[in-house]
């Protein structure tokens, strides 16, 4: 078949990592081969399955009774030399429970970022990536109204090299929020916006990071979540969100 050379790199291309030349080639090719897309659609929902099977943590409660036995009991006099050795233990504990919750949160934060990443791709990959088609911010941002619960301001794009190219429903978490799409160049870029959960930790309020060949950037913003995920430069991640937190204090 003739496009028996590109479904050979589906799984590198869910995976990113294939070149970026690679990488803009096939998603060429997906656009116009409902087979490849099918293929790689199964892919990136069994790269999901298996990031999410059996990785959370979290302290139990039989850890937390450990780490208030290990603590030297209020009221009783200790020598100092009977003192120091239960202090030592209490320390090591509560050190090792402070790093079970930070690789709990770090590890959240890459499921989210990598659940993220497979949305992107799989939303550019379909023969329908959006489900309202506009350029027009004041035609997209209607079209969510009942959808979602809550709302959101669009930027304005004139004079800047982003364009939007509109709209769809996503689910974070089992919750519903807003996919964007925008162009620039060559490159598309996806715009997350969830509303903030208190469970939601991340390393950081307003961060960026790097997933395999994605740039992405985070931050949080009038009780909203915000995630833009793309594999242009990091400075077009950097300019985009910027214009959105204008958009979003306006």
């Amino acid at each position: 078949m003739a496009c028996d050379t590109w479904r050979n790199k589906i799984e590198a291309y869910a995976d990113a990592e294939l070149s970026a030349v690679e990488m803009r080639a096939i998603a060429d090719h997906l656009h116009g081969c409902p087979l490849c897309t099918s293929d790689l659609l199964n892919r990136v929902q069994w790269n999901r399955l298996i990031q999410t099977a059996g990785k959370r943590y979290s302290p139990s409660l039989a850890l937390r009774q450990r780490v208030q036995k290990g603590l030297p009991s209020r009221g009783k006099p200790v020598w100092l030399w009977d003192w120091i050795p239960k202090a030592t233990a209490a320390c090591a504990i509560v050190a090792l429970v402070l790093l079970l919750v930070y690789r709990s949160s770090s590890f959240q934060q890459e499921r989210t970022f990598g659940e993220l990443a497979d949305l992107h791709v799989a939303t550019l990959a379909s023969s329908t990536p959006v489900d309202v088609v506009s350029t027009d911010r004041h035609t997209v941002k209607p079209w969510f109204q009942g959808k979602i619960p809550f709302t959101f301001n669009l930027p304005e794009l004139g004079n800047t090299p982003f364009v939007l190219e509109g709209g769809r429903l996503s689910y974070l978490d089992q919750a519903p929020g807003v996919q964007l799409i925008f162009k620039i160049g060559n490159h598309r870029i996806s715009v997350f916006i969830f509303q903030n959960r208190a469970d939601w930790r991340f390393t950081a309020s307003d961060g960026s990071s790097k997933r395999l060949t994605f740039n992405m950037q985070t931050w949080s913003e009038t009780g909203l979540r915000y995630f833009v995920v793309g594999d242009t430069d990091p400075n077009d991640i950097r300019k985009l969100s910027e214009l959105l937190k204008i958009a979003s204090r306006s």
